[in-house]
């Protein structure tokens, strides 16, 4: 049915690093899960009420607020589709993480809403009239949700859409809160115990936690992260492939929305190449990298020296001894001055978020003074920073 409904409604769907088609996608989710959603909704209200079901009932505004999330995910979609203009150079892209993070504070709302009709059941039960039909229907509604969540999850996962995913984590949501519905049911039918109350309060608490696990996905781009594993290693990879380049340091990947990401990287080249030999090299991998991965990259120069043999010698000891160190602290940007009395030793380090200021501060005295023990005559110059990309501890 999803791949159905994906080539009857998305045109070109398989150019997914499209903004026309992942926009089509985004639209063809949101129509889906608005009608799945308030058909949900209209049936459930229905049985509850006749039932005297506060679980049944709140399962069904449930429903209805994930049409609503639906309605500003289309709204999300529409805008983070806009292109790019002289206020937002880099698009409109974070209007897609805008509209998640709106729909999570809608469920959480609705959430907390049912918390306090819970309550209310529980210190005031009634009655509940047991319908066949009624909890048929409702495994119906699992069935729907389930296929809902798949579908929203392939979705989402084809053109990495936070909003589906949210959309999609929400449905499996659903399809516990509503077994856990039907089970008070039958647990009355059964046993003549009415724990509707408590279910309720066990769905209202479910659906609270999934408002709040949906706006802790949705702020971290926002608030902004580090760059994916796989994304960290792609680009410096990528760089570090060409003739001309000794190394890369210092990645840095800024989020503008799932389809638009900008990158600056250090790319260290030999110092004894002519810089406009060196500049078009950087030109190059800039232009190869854009067109390959749709991420624009800016590329740093540093020069590196590769021919003096001191100069080498104490580079490969330094990155050495701040590895004997620590395995999760690395040294990059080394440049050395000699002198008769007296050797500057400039680098800088990378240390992890785990070092406190005492903690780096030990760190870069025992450093200076292991490096003092080489050869007293060394001064250095360390500059500390922690790492962009995540890839240490």
């Amino acid at each position: 049915m999803t791949g159905f409904l994906v080539k009857l409604f998305v045109k070109d769907y398989e150019q997914i690093d499209s903004s026309r088609v992942r926009t089509a996608y985004g639209i063809l989710a949101s129509v889906v899960g608005i009608f799945c959603n308030v058909l949900l909704f209209g049936v459930k209200v229905l049985i509850g009420t006749i039932m005297g079901s506060i679980a049944v009932v709140a399962d069904a505004f449930n429903n209805l607020s994930d049409a609503f999330s639906s309605i500003i995910s289309f709204v999300g979609v529409k805008l983070a589709s806009r292109p790019a203009d002289k206020e937002h150079p880099f698009g409109h892209g974070r209007y897609e993480y805008i509209a998640a993070f709106i729909v999570a504070c809608m469920v959480i709302e609705v959430g907390f809403t049912f918390v306090k009709s819970a309550f209310e059941k529980i210190l005031h039960p009634e009655s509940l009239t047991f319908s066949l039909i009624s909890v048929v229907i409702l495994c119906l509604s699992i069935g729907v949700k389930l296929w809902l969540g798949i579908f929203n999850r392939t979705l989402g996962k084809r053109i990495n859409s936070s909003v589906m995913k949210a959309t999609a984590a929400d449905a499996m949501g659903d399809v516990l809160t509503t077994s856990a519905t039907i089970a008070s049911i039958l647990i009355y039918r059964i046993f003549d115990w009415n724990v509707d109350g408590f279910v309720g309060l066990i769905v209202a608490v479910v659906v609270v936690l999934a408002g709040v696990g949906i706006a802790r996905d949705t702020i971290r781009p926002l608030l902004g992260e580090t760059a994916d594993p796989e994304i960290y290693q792609l680009l410096k990879s990528k760089v570090e492939s060409y003739d001309g380049i000794v190394g890369t340091h210092d990645l840095i990947v800024h989020n503008y929305g799932p389809t638009r990401s900008m990158a600056t990287i250090h790319a260290e080249v030999p110092n004894n190449v002519n810089i406009e030999v060196s500049h078009e090299l950087i030109d190059r991998i800039e232009r190869d990298v854009t067109r390959e991965t749709g991420i624009f990259l800016v590329i740093h120069m540093d020069p590196v020296d590769v021919d003096d043999a001191f100069v080498c010698q104490w580079r490969n000891q330094i990155y050495e001894v701040v590895r004997e160190m620590d395995a999760h602290v690395t040294a990059h940007d080394f440049r050395l001055v000699n002198g008769q009395e007296q050797i500057n030793l400039i680098f800088d380090i990378v240390v992890p978020y785990s070092y406190n200021n005492e903690k780096t501060h030990t760190f870069v005295t025992d450093l200076q003074n292991k490096i003092r023990e080489i050869d007293k005559r060394c001064q250095c110059v360390i500059t500390v920073d922690h790492s962009y990309t995540g890839e240490q501890a």
